[in-house]
């Protein structure tokens, strides 16, 4: 199994992206993403038109990742496919797809949970990426989830902290949203944030017990503080739109930072690994790096195109499965709801 050659084809289709990847052993040979721009005049994903979306691309996209990758589909070794968590819609596409291949070509077929995926993201080979040893400190940020994880070994983990309610993501969307930035607003508020002051407005720090989350306060402080300066100035929000940005993301990394230091102090584990969408964010990036610096840890931080959701990373994780010999049984069904563990 050492010297053998695996190639596996990945398919990631939990919510709005259509991706698809191939991966010779742990190293990408492609990682195409189809995104839907068709939600953007809805203010956020609606899922009738995201699993639409998934049907008319799916095949045109895994196409391109055999085509990039440059081998015929019967090298393929076996197919990882996200089976959950994420939009239901979505996952059938995906499912329904790497099922159906992996009958046609007779080959294992490998279920991947999103999330998961997101960690072991870290040890794909690539270029300026270095792998955290076991065990470390995961901090899964997206716009569905908000978890710190610790990993103990590739398949071996656990949550110790996740949100209450709202997950930073959408803490990140609801703000931009209240400020009238369109979807997605996530980077528009980290993009206007570099220029701002980051103490000009103070917003609170929800109370939350041991090392869980809760976004939804905050997103309803925000709300109000919007709503009562622009009753006394109409212009509160053009006038002051990089503060407001600055402020609003200072106390989300603040509100993160202040768990990972409270996980860290709990388990004595000073490897910080981060991933899923929200990971991307310049602001979240420079507090880890500054706390590497000043606390003494090692952080890790992916590339930017193994952040946001793709199929590198559910390819790394059917890698690793495949060498576990972990395959999934033809009648697997999609998970909506699929925790870490389980």
């Amino acid at each position: 199994m050492e010297n053998e050659t695996i190639y596996i084809l990945a398919i990631e289709s939990s919510c709005d992206d259509t991706s698809a990847a191939v991966l010779r052993n742990n190293k990408v040979l492609s990682n195409v993403v189809a995104t839907q721009s068709v939600h953007e005049q809805y203010g956020g994903v609606v899922p009738e038109l995201a699993s639409r979306a998934h049907q008319q691309n799916i095949v045109p996209v895994v196409h391109q990742a055999l085509d990039r990758a440059n081998i015929d589909k019967k090298l393929v070794s076996a197919i990882a496919f996200t089976r959950g968590p994420g939009l239901m819609g979505s996952l059938l596409v995906g499912t329904s797809f790497a099922k159906s291949l992996a009958m046609g070509l007779d080959i294992p077929l490998i279920e991947v949970n999103h999330m998961q995926a997101h960690i072991l993201a870290h040890f794909i080979d690539a270029d300026e990426m270095k792998a955290p040893t076991f065990p470390f400190l995961a901090l899964t940020i997206s716009g569905g989830h908000t978890q710190i994880v610790l990993v103990k070994d590739y398949f071996d983990m656990e949550i110790l902290g996740e949100t209450l309610d709202d997950a930073v993501g959408e803490a990140f969307d609801k703000s931009a949203k209240i400020l009238g930035l369109p979807y997605p607003g996530g980077p528009l508020v980290d993009r206007h944030a570099k220029s701002g002051n980051p103490k000009a407005f103070q917003f609170p720090k929800p109370k939350v017990g041991d090392l869980n989350f809760s976004f939804s306060g905050l997103k309803t402080s925000i709300l109000y503080f919007i709503q009562r300066e622009t009753a006394k100035n109409p212009d509160f929000i053009s006038e002051n739109l990089e503060d407001i940005c600055a402020s609003i993301q200072y106390t989300i990394i603040e509100i993160l930072m202040d768990k990972i230091k409270k996980a860290v102090k709990q388990t004595g584990i000073d490897q910080i690994a981060i991933g899923g969408g929200v990971s991307a964010n310049s602001g979240i990036r420079a507090a880890l790096l500054n706390a590497e610096q000043d606390m003494g840890w090692k952080t890790y931080i992916p590339k930017f195109e193994y952040c946001t959701d793709n199929a590198a990373m559910i390819g790394i994780v059917g890698f690793l499965k495949y060498q576990e010999k972990k395959f999934a049984a033809k009648n697997v069904t999609a998970q909506a709801r699929y925790i870490i563990g389980t």
